[in-house]
């Protein structure tokens, strides 16, 4: 007899506050997704860049491989110990000669299910408010990325990815019932559009869009709007 698979989950974001210690940005991470676990939250996100202060002069510093650096080995053991699919919100990535904003996926077993690397990145300039250029450190990702559950198929977008409606339309036609975007929003462009770019999507698509963002902290070089929010197809 087949087992039937239950039709609604519990997904956790988890808005936590990385500083420039690298270690205890992890464990701090591990505690918030184990308190998510025993909540009940099958499916687990962290944030972009939820290991490292988020700058481009920080990227080269606090970037290391995947799967084989402390944060993802981190991951991959959490995932497995919490019997969650854990969204390892993003990290710099090394990867030869480039950097990348990179998100990778773990399964209950503890096993990697999809790596993706940003595709749009986040340079923008807001005369007299934000002047921000990813690009100058860290090079873009090619190829979109799925993994699928028990209960649906995910599309993975990271941030500034999230103004684009293809991307989002794209996963919808591969069969995605939910989207979830890391991010890292700041205090411009968080009011004006996290919350609007979230539900156009959800509509748009008629999906399920997560944006999970780190904690908003005032004394940082680039600070962050916060508000994670998951959003409805209607």
């Amino acid at each position: 007899m087949a087992t039937k698979v239950a039709q609604t989950f519990r997904l956790a974001l988890v808005q936590c506050l990385p500083g420039s210690n690298k270690v205890k940005n992890l464990q701090r991470a591990a505690e918030m997704v184990r308190e998510a676990a025993s909540n009940g939250a099958q499916v687990v996100s962290l944030p972009e860049c939820f290991n490292s202060p988020y700058g481009t002069r920080y990227f080269p510093e606090y970037c290391e491989p995947v799967p084989d650096g402390d944060s993802t080995r981190m991951l991959s053991e959490l995932a497995k110990e919490t019997k969650t699919y854990l969204i390892g919100g993003s990290i710099p990535e090394k990867y030869q000669d480039k950097i990348y904003n990179t998100c990778s996926v773990f399964g209950p077993d503890g096993n990697q299910l999809a790596l993706y690397r940003k595709l749009h990145l986040f340079d923008i300039d807001v005369p007299g408010k934000i002047k921000f250029t990813e690009s100058d450190v860290l090079s873009p990702g090619q190829t979109p990325q799925t993994f699928d559950t028990e209960w649906c198929k995910f599309g993975l977008g990271i941030c500034y990815d999230a103004r684009f409606p293809e991307l989002a339309g794209l996963y919808r036609n591969r069969g995605c019932k939910v989207l979830v975007y890391p991010g890292a929003f700041n205090m411009t462009t968080g009011p004006a559009h996290w919350e609007l770019l979230a539900r156009a999507r959800s509509v748009d698509c008629q999906v399920y869009t997560a944006f999970c963002s780190v904690a908003r902290d005032e004394s940082a070089t680039y600070v962050a709007w916060g508000h994670s929010l998951i959003v409805s197809p209607w």
